[in-house]
């Protein structure tokens, strides 16, 4: 008998929502933009993180990453005159981290320099960088053909080369790269493996980009020497650094923070000047990390408005519908109905609202990040947990803003609602 008059008094509800079918409609649509903006909005900021977080992951959450960088003093007098700037880490630097600290278990060591790369009559602006085939093992670069550099082509000072992606696209336009011949500069080298892209530029200090090429240390330092010289206008730079990239992997990333502490107290030692700088992916990590947090909360708050505003929507529309239906209640009350009964009956229908209000919502918001990604070219992620919280969220507000309409109708004296007209 109860579940009898439990689903007669949703088809009440039903009933009473399908006579105002547009006013019910207009009802849901601040539900339906609510949930669809929360969605949206949650999937552009999880794209955006997990893109950011991607890059620095692949750095590696066990490494350290130190990079040579010219002193302040040094930059504003190299605008004024031509002259050598000597600075930045050393061959020393990265054989005293090795040897000194227990938790670091390789160094990998980095010069790099701006060249033009020529296949034919293509060119290119190279990212040139020296460094040991343990390179390729710390940072994260999937290789598409040929091989990377080997011991080998350390020892034999081979004149061989891993291209980036898009330098074999651009310079080397054929379906097998590996083997072919490229001028680097003055020098002629053999390509022999291709990596994927780095996804995204870069200028000299980043670890990678997409415009890098890949030699053998030693033949970087036979081929074009230590001292790199700079051309700009009006004037002439010219370099001594000796390594621009130094890679440090600590054996467990409990220990990264505290051997990087000690990296840098060892280089402010010998580099009282400075001419360096540290890089810990672990810390951007938490950093990024943290940082999404707050800009989900930010974004959730600004949707939540939205939401807060259809369940105010939801109890205006309600509290007229109590108003217009005064004497329907007092009928009911007069031949039986309890309070529980007549709240029951406008529960469901502000919860039927806000639910379809919320389903609606949520296939909106479901397509918006898909048109974002596709239009825009900007990743979005839709989760699990945003569609979750979106339905309970709609779900929620059917309850809590349908009660006082509900309670108010409920409690309506049934003889002044019979007298209503």
């Amino acid at each position: 008998m109860r579940s009898f008059r439990v689903v007669r008094d949703i088809e009440l509800g039903l009933k009473n929502l399908r006579l105002h079918k547009l006013r019910s409609f207009l009802t849901m649509l601040g539900v339906v933009f609510g949930v669809a903006s929360v969605i949206a909005m949650l999937a552009v900021g999880e794209g955006a993180n997990q893109e950011a977080l991607e890059q620095i992951r692949r750095l590696g959450s066990n490494v350290i990453i130190l990079r040579s960088e010219k002193p302040v003093e040094e930059t504003t007098a190299a605008q004024r005159a031509s002259f050598m700037s000597v600075y930045g880490l050393t061959y020393e630097d990265e054989s005293r981290i090795r040897e000194t600290f227990s938790t670091v278990t390789r160094t990998v060591p980095a010069r790099i320099m701006r060249q033009e790369g020529r296949s034919g009559a293509r060119r290119m602006d190279l990212r040139v960088v020296g460094t040991t085939p343990d390179w390729f093992d710390l940072v994260d670069r999937p290789l598409l053909a040929g091989r990377v550099l080997k011991p080998r082509d350390m020892d034999l000072a081979a004149p061989v080369v891993v291209l980036s992606e898009s330098v074999a696209r651009r310079l080397l336009a054929a379906d097998e790269a590996t083997g072919q011949k490229l001028r680097i500069g003055p020098q002629v080298f053999e390509a022999i493996g291709v990596l994927e892209g780095a996804g995204g530029g870069g200028g000299d200090q980043r670890l990678d980009s997409d415009a890098d090429i890949y030699i053998p240390l030693h033949v970087f330092r036979e081929r074009f020497g230590e001292i790199l010289v700079q051309r700009t206008t009006g004037a002439r730079q010219v370099e001594l650094v000796e390594l621009h990239q130094i890679i440090v992997e600590v054996d467990h990333i409990s220990n990264v923070e505290q051997t990087a502490a000690g990296i840098e107290a060892m280089l402010n030692r010998f580099h009282p000047r400075g001419g360096y700088a540290m890089d810990i992916p672990l810390a951007l990590l938490r950093q990024a990390e943290a940082t999404q947090r707050t800009f989900n909360i930010v974004l959730g708050s600004i949707a939540g408005i939205s939401l807060l505003v259809g369940g105010i929507g939801i109890m205006n529309i309600m509290l007229a519908s109590v108003t217009e239906r005064t004497r329907e209640i007092g009928v009911r009350r007069a031949i039986g109905a309890r309070r529980h009964q007549i709240i029951r009956q406008f529960l469901i229908e502000t919860i039927v609202l806000s639910s379809v209000g919320g389903l609606i919502g949520i296939l909106i918001g479901i397509s918006i990040p898909r048109l974002i990604t596709r239009f825009a070219d900007m990743p979005t992620i839709v989760t699990t947990f945003s569609l979750i919280m979106a339905a309970g969220i709609s779900m929620t507000i059917g309850i809590v803003f349908g009660l006082y309409p509900a309670m108010r109708a409920a409690n309506l004296d049934p003889i002044e609602a019979l007298r209503h007209e």
